[in-house]
């Protein structure tokens, strides 16, 4: 487990640093729209590695913590969806427009509540 939330705390700097990098510093410099485009995108290169370090964290878990992931994430799915829905038609009734970036966040949230959850029933 050491192991997994050592290279997910990699994984975390190397996206803070190309974030910061890719973002704040080469995009004001550089007026390309193509390189402006991947520029933008640079920091999913270290999201798609954070991504693989929680597929195999995963899938090295014992079968109940397994299933406690599996009904946390189910739990993060099925809220993200109705909180998402709901606030989209809140925002046809004039409520303000939200920028895609909240969605990760609030799924997040609902993963640790879930894994809170589960580790309370299966304590």
């Amino acid at each position: 487990m050491l192991k997994y939330v050592s290279l997910l705390c990699l994984g975390l700097i190397a996206y803070a640093g190309v974030l910061v990098a890719a973002q704040l510093r080469l995009a004001q410099v550089i007026d390309d729209g193509a390189i402006e485009v991947l520029l933008s995108v640079l920091p999913m290169l270290p999201a798609l590695f954070i991504c693989w370090v929680v597929v195999t964290g995963i899938r090295d878990m014992d079968e109940l913590q397994r299933k406690v992931q599996f009904e946390a994430l189910a739990l993060a799915f099925a809220g993200t969806a109705l909180i998402t829905f709901t606030y989209g038609f809140l925002e046809g009734a004039g409520f303000p427009k939200l920028s895609m970036f909240v969605v990760w966040p609030l799924m997040a949230g609902l993963w640790v509540i879930g894994v809170m959850m589960g580790r309370l029933r299966y304590g």
